[in-house]
């Protein structure tokens, strides 16, 4: 059974999700935060110390739920290629179904103590290594071409990472929709043939 208190920090959670969607780290206040999660703005420090620590709460619950997608997509099938599509695409529609979310965790982690952007980074260098791997996987079996691995994998996590910049609920496409067509370009940019 879920407590009170870790009903509060969600609604926390979701409230500033909200508010430094809208208006950024710095231009969110804890009267925001309180405002949208409808609590008083004092129930803020009741429950976490800094504003800083919501966000980092948020950020690191964020790259933890896409490394476990990267992860599980990449288990999902023997062949590089079939990993590398699923992987792209999983990652993609995750950051199409929580464009807001996404857009908060990658693009204001800047604002995150060192300490807090150190853990953050560790966890992407795993989601960084899990696509070099399967891009290498690939390379080795003779079912992709690239020259540039590094380049090509920042290029295919920045184009996924992206998607949240200007994924918006009602567009045309789905998330499935994106999802697809990225892991389709992905496979395109590696040169992707069946060994």
């Amino acid at each position: 059974m879920v407590s009170k208190s870790e009903l509060t920090r969600a609604r926390l959670q979701d409230g500033a999700m909200a508010s430094f969607a809208e208006h950024g780290f710095h231009g969110t206040s804890t009267r925001h935060i309180a405002a949208a999660a409808g609590m008083s703005p004092a129930a803020v420090y009741v429950h976490y110390p800094s504003k800083e620590a919501l966000l980092y709460e948020i950020t690191k619950t964020g790259h933890e739920q896409i490394l476990g997608i990267v992860k599980t997509a990449d288990a999902s099938a023997p062949d590089a290629t079939t990993r590398l599509g699923n992987i792209v695409r999983e990652f993609v529609i995750y950051h199409a179904q929580h464009h807001a979310s996404s857009r908060v965790v990658n693009y204001e982690m800047t604002k995150l103590e060192p300490e807090h952007i150190a853990e953050i980074v560790a966890i992407r260098v795993l989601i960084d290594r899990t696509f070099t791997r399967v891009v290498e996987d690939g390379i080795a079996t003779g079912e992709f071409t690239v020259s540039d691995v590094a380049m090509t994998t920042t290029a295919i996590s920045s184009l996924g990472i992206d998607v949240s910049r200007w994924f918006r609920d009602g567009r045309t496409w789905s998330p499935e929709s994106v999802g697809d067509y990225y892991a389709g370009l992905t496979l395109a940019m590696v040169g992707a043939r069946r060994p």
